[in-house]
């Protein structure tokens, strides 16, 4: 009975956040609370979710002070000049500007947000893409890809909800990950560079004069917000907010400053701009994540230590920072809120039973040969779930079942919690994820377009990180 009432609880949570009808936070809570009491175990409740959310304050902690540490060193600048010096790389050769593009995607993605990302890259790049009439879809494949890979990051969120669900610390999942995720990256890079000189044989080479030249007529280039209601005139995004915007005509710009005017990516007169820390924030940036690598300190400890830090040294001011504070809260809330919901669903999912019940079920379903490579069928099956449906409801629904199947065969939680990241290369593509939105609106391309594109490279790249894994003995 358990075992049924398990599936079924996981089925109703996510019909209903798949199809909308509730939101993640609160199917987490009030969906288990229910079958909880179903089950005959509702005075148990409560002593469920407090262990819970002691399990998992420190992966809550971490989430909100890396969310506010990354958020900050954008508003800051510290990225500016990365941006500047890809756009200066790329000019107008289409195989440079797609590795740029890449690279842009994978810098950026650093603060674990999918839409901040987007919206800086397509900022960034739409108009060299444009102006040279490049193929968009080319670009929204390789940022969405390249957000994926680092979307694995332990504030990107998959690897917290992997160590949520399986109590497990994000460090131990992660750091050993590093190889693996590295390989992706570079399958990534790889990728950019053959779909770039793919363009660049459709389009030739020119200089930046040249493409102007050649969209010598006055264009407005406009775009969508992708779900921010309505469309916006593409100029230097903002760290953080919607897709901020100017007109951009052909017309009325000289060929000198194209590349420093018109191709900046971030506002340059933002106020948030400390150009006299940048050295600071550079080096506090490089301490923070060689220490967490290093393992000096957990990572909830490292992040809150170098979000204070950095809002202190550089806003000074206490109005200052609660503006930055609360320009990042929406962020923070939804994330945290997210993991302590998640105590209820993972608290009664273990307190009543009803995971180990649904693990031997499992297990009896999986031939004895293929007991002890668990951890590579997770992988594989990393793939189409997360794609299908959402990380809230592989991670908190299903990973807790397949670690329990793996533990009856020998293979540890964490070699799990590393083989179910596998897929996140694929899942930044899946139409459960908000971001995607943002991108392809941003990008003015169909979505059916960017998925028949993209995951054909997306599953390439995913199956490059599962490879490698295995091969390092990661899993």
């Amino acid at each position: 009975m358990l075992t049924i009432l398990g599936f079924v609880m996981i089925a109703t949570f996510l019909v209903l956040i798949m199809t909308k009808k509730m939101s993640p936070i609160a199917a987490l809570v009030l969906i288990p609370a229910l079958f909880c009491v179903a089950v005959g175990q509702g005075a148990q409740l409560g002593d469920y979710v407090i262990e819970g959310v002691g399990n998992l304050a420190p992966t809550a902690a971490m989430l909100m002070f890396a969310i506010v540490y990354f958020g900050v060193m954008i508003d800051v600048g510290l990225f500016d000049p990365v941006v500047r010096g890809i756009l200066r790389f790329c000019r107008a050769d289409p195989m440079r500007i797609v590795v740029g593009t890449a690279v842009l995607a994978a810098i950026v993605s650093l603060d674990g947000d999918g839409s901040t990302t987007f919206m800086i890259t397509v900022s960034a790049m739409y108009p060299l893409y444009k102006r040279l009439k490049m193929s968009l879809v080319v670009m929204t494949g390789v940022a969405a890809t390249a957000n994926g890979v680092m979307n694995t990051l332990p504030w990107g969120g998959p690897t917290a909800r992997a160590a949520t669900a399986l109590k497990l610390d994000a460090s131990e999942i992660f750091v050993p990950m590093i190889p693996a995720l590295a390989m992706g990256l570079l399958a990534v890079f790889v990728l950019a560079y053959v779909l770039g000189r793919r363009e660049r044989k459709r389009l030739g080479m020119l200089t930046l004069d040249e493409a102007l030249v050649r969209d010598a007529e006055p264009e407005t280039v406009t775009v969508g917000a992708g779900g921010s209601g309505g469309a916006d005139r593409l100029r230097k995004s903002p760290a953080g907010g919607g897709a901020a915007s100017t007109e951009e005509t052909a017309g009325d710009r000289d060929a000198d400053g194209a590349d420093d005017e018109e191709f900046q990516g971030l506002d340059p007169n933002r106020p948030t701009l400390r150009p006299k820390l940048y050295w600071f924030n550079a080096g506090l940036t490089a301490a923070l994540l060689t220490a967490m690598i290093m393992e000096l300190m957990p990572i909830p400890v490292l992040f809150l230590l170098g979000a204070a830090l950095a809002l202190t040294v550089n806003f000074p001011h206490m109005p200052d920072q609660r503006a930055r504070i609360a320009a990042h809260a929406d962020n923070v809330l939804n994330v945290s809120g997210m993991v302590f919901a998640a105590a209820v669903f993972t608290g009664v999912l273990t307190g009543t039973g009803m995971v180990e019940h649904m693990a031997d079920w499992v297990v009896g379903a999986v031939p004895d040969a293929m007991g002890p490579h668990m951890a590579v069928v997770t992988g594989l099956l990393s793939l189409p779930l997360t794609y299908f449906m959402s990380n809230d409801g592989f991670y908190f629904g299903v990973l807790p079942v397949l670690a329990e199947a793996g533990a009856a065969h020998g293979v540890s939680p964490l070699e799990i919690a590393r083989a179910s990241l596998a897929g996140q290369a694929l899942h930044m593509s899946s139409p459960l994820v908000p971001a995607v939105y943002v991108l392809v609106g941003m990008a003015k391309v169909e979505f059916g377009d960017h998925t028949r594109f993209t995951v054909k490279w997306a599953v390439l790249t995913s199956l490059v990180v599962l490879a490698a894994g295995v091969l390092f003995g990661i899993m």
